[in-house]
């Protein structure tokens, strides 16, 4: 895989990810959050950020409109499940920025457990 740009293991991407800039960081989680939706849904994304942001459905909401997003487009599936529209993930990421000291550890998490979804995508 090196030889294509990507690296061989998670580990090695987190060291290559600690190379890059926060625009970077920050792009590439919006489009992983966009590309995951749209293979394995909405409802995975957000699953995956709470996890790697240590974040509940609470904080998720507060960090969607931190970030911009619109309140009132939060809403609850037929399960009960938080669901936002899936064109407007990217407000987490600016929620994320504004709201944690440690907001870069939090995203290059996300990225990175998401490795093995990077490389099929």
């Amino acid at each position: 895989m090196t030889t294509t740009g990507l690296s061989a293991t998670p580990e090695e991407y987190r060291r290559r990810l600690d190379e890059q800039p926060d625009g970077a960081i920050d792009g590439w989680v919006a489009e992983l959050m966009r590309d995951v939706s749209i293979r394995r849904g909405v409802r995975q994304v957000l699953a995956d950020f709470r996890r790697a942001a240590g974040a509940d459905d609470h904080l998720v909401e507060r960090l969607y409109a931190r970030g911009g997003g619109p309140p009132a487009a939060v809403g609850r599936s037929a399960t009960g499940e938080l669901m936002v529209p899936a064109i407007s993930l990217h407000y987490l990421v600016t929620g994320t920025r504004a709201h944690f000291p440690d907001a870069r550890e939090r995203l290059t998490r996300y990225i990175v457990d998401n490795f093995h979804e990077i490389v099929f995508i």
